[in-house]
């Protein structure tokens, strides 16, 4: 038995608690081929999206689109760093302290693309902030990979010790991890009054809708991408003196407009922002929100809250960062996606042929968000909507099907990638879309304001 995309679009549902319509087969061919399962989470997470947003117009009194799932275009959309040029280039995707490196006895895996984190990273092995590659490669020698572990945590940085899967589903933050639905709704006890837009169509069903964006890197800036792509106003918050990755935000912020508030100093401003949403998605680690004194459901009664984390909200590890390829080496999905030498009796390391969590995650809360707010349309009460780069890896993981002798994942088609301007990026996901609303703004470019609804208000 191999899992299907069908397959992740019925626990999705199962979990949510929407009936389920009856999906074509699909040949993914080489897409995304990997030993696990990756075209089934990918074109389910989209499949699962596409659905969400059926019922969400068919809640607007809307004509459903259907639609069909493209194995090429969902992996262009998956693999979208390989699709992305600036003036013809490339990008670096990983920095230099970012990737495999050996400890004394086992493999750890790091993420050291933002500066802040660069520094905690050789801070918590003490290097000095001027140290490279060679550098931390030769001291990672000489601890071992728990050790490393262990002083990342305790520096904010980002490393883990690679794990066999075995080892990461009997520990306590392994099980944590995998508990639970895909993606968890929670009912608030706030509720308010909310309004089908009147101006939503068919291609923009969510017209009138308005989305407030704290998220960054890639799974949370994908689920309001998805949002917008139906028509939502989407604002994206960045702090200031904190900006993304520049490569990463034009790939990612496409349809939305962008602006600069921070939220130590602008919390009266940040508050009116979320008295007039209808969406709030936030990529902050758990708790810290709250710790600001902003409990959304308390400033906008009946307000839909998606939540994007790397290890879920609880468990030993519920307060740690993470990012897609961390998640990949502490789960296990590192080794299985590795080879073996059997002269050595040794695994090598290795990785999925997409950021394939962070994508699927994305479109995951996105689908949920959407089945939320159909849900709200009957009770008015508020909801909390979760996913975890950890929960969705334990799907993978777990699904039947596994592939080792399958065939090199094919390339990203450029057919399914866009131009602007000196911006080129993969297109939407979904075939019925041939472009993103428009290519990202200039970071920071907006106030900090709300547009004015199609109706006027």
């Amino acid at each position: 038995m191999v899992a299907t995309y069908e397959a992740l679009v019925r626990e999705y549902e199962a979990g949510i608690g929407v009936p389920g319509a009856p999906l074509p087969a699909v040949d993914p061919g080489a897409n995304l081929a990997a030993t696990l399962p990756v075209w089934a989470l990918a074109g389910g997470a989209v499949a699962a999206f596409a659905a969400a947003a059926d019922r969400w117009r068919a809640t607007c009194g809307v004509a459903p689109l259907g639609g069909t799932v493209d194995p090429a275009r969902v992996a262009a959309a998956f693999s979208s760093e390989r699709l992305f040029r600036l003036h013809g280039e490339p990008p670096d995707i990983f920095a230099e302290l970012s990737g495999f490196f050996r400890a004394a006895d086992a493999w750890v895996r790091t993420h050291a693309n933002y500066p802040h984190h660069r520094a905690r990273l050789l801070a918590a092995v003490e290097l000095p902030g001027t140290a490279g590659r060679e550098d931390f490669a030769r001291r990672a020698a000489t601890l071992t990979a728990a050790d490393i572990e262990q002083r990342a945590g305790e520096h904010g940085a980002i490393a883990v010790r690679v794990r066999p899967e075995r080892e990461w589903a009997d520990s306590p933050q392994g099980k944590a991890a995998a508990s639970g639905p895909l993606v968890a709704v929670a009912e608030r006890g706030d509720r308010g009054g909310f309004e089908c837009p009147t101006a939503a169509t068919q291609l923009l069903p969510l017209r009138g809708i308005r989305v407030l964006d704290l998220t960054r890197v890639i799974a949370g800036p994908v689920a309001t991408r998805a949002l917008a792509l139906l028509g939502a106003d989407v604002l994206r918050i960045d702090p200031p003196g904190l900006p993304e990755i520049g490569w990463q935000y034009l790939d990612t912020c496409q349809g939305k407009c962008s602006t600069v508030v921070d939220l130590r100093t602008g919390l009266p401003v940040f508050r009116e922002l979320i008295s007039n949403a209808d969406i709030i998605i936030s990529g902050y680690r758990p708790g810290s929100l709250e710790h600001l004194g902003v409990r959304p459901g308390e400033i906008r009664p009946g307000i839909v809250h998606g939540r994007v984390s790397a290890w879920g909200e609880l468990g030993p590890w519920g307060d740690r960062r993470g990012f897609d390829s961390i998640v990949q080496a502490a789960s296990g999905i590192s080794l299985i996606e590795g080879t073996q030498d059997n002269s050595r009796s040794e695994s090598s390391v290795g990785a999925l042929p997409a950021q394939a969590l962070d994508h699927a995650s994305g479109y995951l809360l996105a689908a949920g968000v959407l089945d939320a707010l159909c849900t709200r349309r009957g009770d008015g009460l508020g909801r909390d909507v979760r996913v975890a780069l950890a929960r969705t890896a334990s799907w993978l993981i777990t699904a039947p099907g596994r592939t080792p002798a399958h065939e090199p994942a094919a390339a990203p088609d450029a057919r399914y990638a866009l131009t602007h301007d000196a911006v080129t990026t993969a297109g939407p996901a979904l075939t019925e879309y041939p472009d993103h609303p428009w290519p990202a703004p200039a970071h920071g470019s907006s106030a900090p304001e709300w547009k004015a609804r199609p109706d006027g208000s």
